[in-house]
């Protein structure tokens, strides 16, 4: 079951970033989007959690407030910022390929903060199965880079290679930040063992820091307003489906299994982003020898 509950999950998110990307090439401001995203699953998560855990729910302490701030912080707010800055300067493909490190900073962390047990030897062999999706990455940037200069998101010809080191950064912060969350999830989940009130808690802190970072940054009031329209289809879908219920999936399945059984399942959604990415997005696919 846990299994078949990621595979979901990564489906899940699949469509988060085809929305993101659609989002994107219509103008709508990002950090506009992952604010309502958040706002929208917190509505719809911190009931749910009141009604169903209201008997089995231990005491709040500041510990849980803690940790529950941290992974709001780093697997909502600042990840999602990084990763959908990413996904506006790269393709839907790229960022999907870079989040694939995922399970090695997870496994290093984990070894780390001492929540798994394993040779170094593995970790030298995750290391090596990183530089592999990252050399595979940079092939994928290298050919949207033609498509970049399309949309004008560089002049003069083929961007520096600065611009490129700097767009893989991006996505790379954002893997480290959904790493660490991992880690400590996997501690607060200890702490306060509850999937829907802990998921409620993350997201809380997520949706005000999120807001507020969106709010200091967009100074066009029109980005806010919402219609009968596509984004409000997005942020429905970003917040009531792939936050407010997957991320109750993903908290259960670290209570169950762990941090790093969670984070292996990312590559996946390369496979599941690249074909759609192909047919919704007109993304190209390329094969390296």
């Amino acid at each position: 079951m846990p299994a078949l509950l990621m595979v979901a999950y990564q489906a899940a998110f699949t469509g988060v970033n085809i929305l993101y990307k659609l989002a994107g090439n219509i103008g709508m401001s990002l950090r506009v989007l992952i604010a309502y995203r958040f706002l929208f699953a917190a509505a719809f998560i911190v009931p749910l959690a009141l009604v169903v855990e209201r008997k089995s729910r231990p005491r709040l302490t500041w510990v849980v407030i803690g940790q529950g701030f941290l992974c709001g912080l780093l697997g909502a707010s600042l990840a999602q910022n990084l990763y959908a800055e990413s996904l506006v300067l790269t393709s839907a493909t790229f960022v999907a390929a870079m989040t694939n490190v995922v399970p090695a900073m997870t496994y290093v962390l984990a070894l780390a903060f001492r929540q798994g047990q394993a040779g170094w030897d593995h970790v030298v062999h995750r290391w090596s199965d990183v530089a592999h999706i990252l050399r595979r990455a940079r092939d994928l940037l290298v050919v949207n880079k033609r498509k970049s200069i399309a949309h004008g998101r560089t002049r003069g010809g083929i961007p520096p290679k600065s611009s490129s080191v700097g767009r893989a950064f991006l996505i790379l912060c954002s893997c480290l930040a959904a790493a660490l969350q991992y880690i400590i999830q996997a501690k607060m989940i200890r702490n306060y063992p509850c999937p829907c009130s802990s998921t409620a808690i993350m997201i809380t802190f997520g949706a005000i820091q999120a807001t507020g970072f969106a709010l200091c940054v967009e100074k066009d009031w029109s980005q806010w307003r919402l219609g009968w329209d596509f984004k409000l289809l997005t942020v429905s879908y970003t917040g009531i489906f792939a936050s407010g219920a997957m991320f109750i999936v993903t908290a259960w399945c670290v209570q169950m299994r762990g941090p790093l059984f969670v984070s292996i399942f990312s590559p996946l959604m390369l496979v599941l982003v690249a074909i759609a990415g192909s047919l919704v997005l007109d993304e190209k696919l390329h094969l390296g020898t």
